[in-house]
């Protein structure tokens, strides 16, 4: 089965299936329960310029999010847990069934012979005292670890925890707190039966589950399936014919576009939806970086019309815009970009610049929806005051 949209009820379905038009659909902590089971997860990053990624993105939709409501999900509730999906996401504590199988290409990997030697005596000190950070081991000589060397203490906790053998308890700031699965974990999660048991299916249901979280999604080499190991072009490809034949993915056609886009058969309803053509109440958001929607930037630009790009990492002399930017959504439409840092200690929220897209010209209805929206961003991370270091209104301000 296909469908043929054209390239605004494209762009609509991806921002209905993320809850981006009209009125908010995901309200509180449920909301957020409500969110993950249709897209699947939250990516996680720890840097903080003007918020962590998975708050800004649940800020983008959860009506009346606050950050609490995340912790105690993730630490108090237990609903929630942080695991390896695409890069270290949040998912529902249900999915460790199905991502359990992630651990055996750690359990795999040949550690450390400095690691190894430590390993049991931590497990056995976490079973005796409850749940440690890295600051509690004094393992202080620095190893060869990923892309840099870091501590053992550290190192070794973070082994153990790729192999399934720890969970985060909680964080403290930037400090993770691990325990044993034993202690933070449900027996009926501990105990499951693994959902799936070989590798082709699990391949299978980690490209659903992309597509998934992005929405639309076509068969080519993307960023949003990061994390997946051994998924070259004809492996891609088995899957999507495999997806297709038993109808969890439906091929979506876009007016004018030569590509193939694909849905999750979940997701009929939405498309019914965006060839509706409803009038939705107006609305601007800032999204993250890291934001699932926004995963395959080439499609994002290819759909919206909007060129995006991360660039923290990128050298200050080679960023076309800033170290951490914000796109900025309104209604249907991508029409810039925003960079804010909260300065903590003098409890304010800076607005470091705005870039609109060329020919951008707003109403003055409009710039009050932004100033309205910058004001919530305010009050979201809990700032007193706003400080422009910039001056935007009279740049696109539509004569009306």
């Amino acid at each position: 089965m296909s469908y043929t949209l054209t390239k605004q009820e494209a762009r609509r379905f991806m921002l209905l299936k993320q809850g981006f038009l009209g009125e908010y659909r995901f309200i509180g902590k449920q909301g957020i329960l409500e969110y993950l089971d249709r897209t699947g997860c939250i990516q996680y990053d720890p840097v903080d310029v003007c918020g962590k990624n998975p708050e800004l993105v649940l800020q983008a939709r959860i009506k009346g999010f606050k950050k609490e409501m995340l912790y105690e999900l993730l630490y108090e509730d237990r609903k929630l847990i942080e695991y390896f999906d695409k890069n270290l996401t949040i998912v529902k504590i249900e999915d460790l069934n199905y991502l359990k199988r992630i651990k055996y290409v750690y359990l795999n990997d040949t550690s450390n012979e400095e690691i190894a030697k430590v390993k049991e005596y931590i497990l056995t000190k976490i079973e005796e005292q409850g749940c440690i950070s890295s600051q509690d081991l004094e393992f202080d000589q620095k190893i060869a670890w990923h892309w840099m060397s870091t501590r053992l203490s550290r190192a070794a906790l973070e082994d153990l925890y790729y192999q399934g053998k720890l969970v985060i308890h909680h964080r403290k700031g930037t400090i993770r707190y691990f325990a044993l699965p034993s202690q933070v974990l449900p027996p009926e999660i501990i105990n499951a039966k693994e959902e799936i048991t070989n590798d082709f299916d699990f391949q299978k249901w980690r490209v659903l589950r992309r597509i998934k979280t992005v929405g639309l999604l076509w068969n080519k080499p993307s960023d949003a399936f990061l994390g997946i190991r051994n998924i070259k072009t004809e492996e891609r490809k088995k899957i999507y014919q495999a997806l297709l034949e038993e109808e969890k993915i439906f091929e979506i056609n876009i007016e004018g576009d030569s590509d193939k886009f694909y849905i999750s058969s979940e997701d009929i309803a939405v498309i019914e939806e965006s060839k509706a053509n409803k009038k939705y109440k107006q609305r601007v958001e800032f999204l993250a970086p890291l934001d699932g929607m926004m995963w395959d930037r080439k499609l994002i630009e290819k759909l919206f019309d909007f060129y995006y790009r991360w660039e923290i990492y990128t050298p200050e002399p080679k960023r076309l815009y800033g170290y951490y930017v914000l796109p900025i959504l309104l209604n249907e439409a991508f029409i810039g970009r925003i960079e804010m840092a909260c300065i903590r200690k003098e409890s304010k929220l800076l607005v470091k610049n705005i870039w609109f897209e060329e020919g951008i010209k707003l109403k003055t209805s409009e710039i009050k929806l932004l100033n309205n929206r910058i004001e919530k961003f305010k009050e979201f991370h809990k700032m007193e005051k706003i400080e422009y270091t910039i001056s935007f209104n009279d740049k696109v301000l539509e004569k009306n």
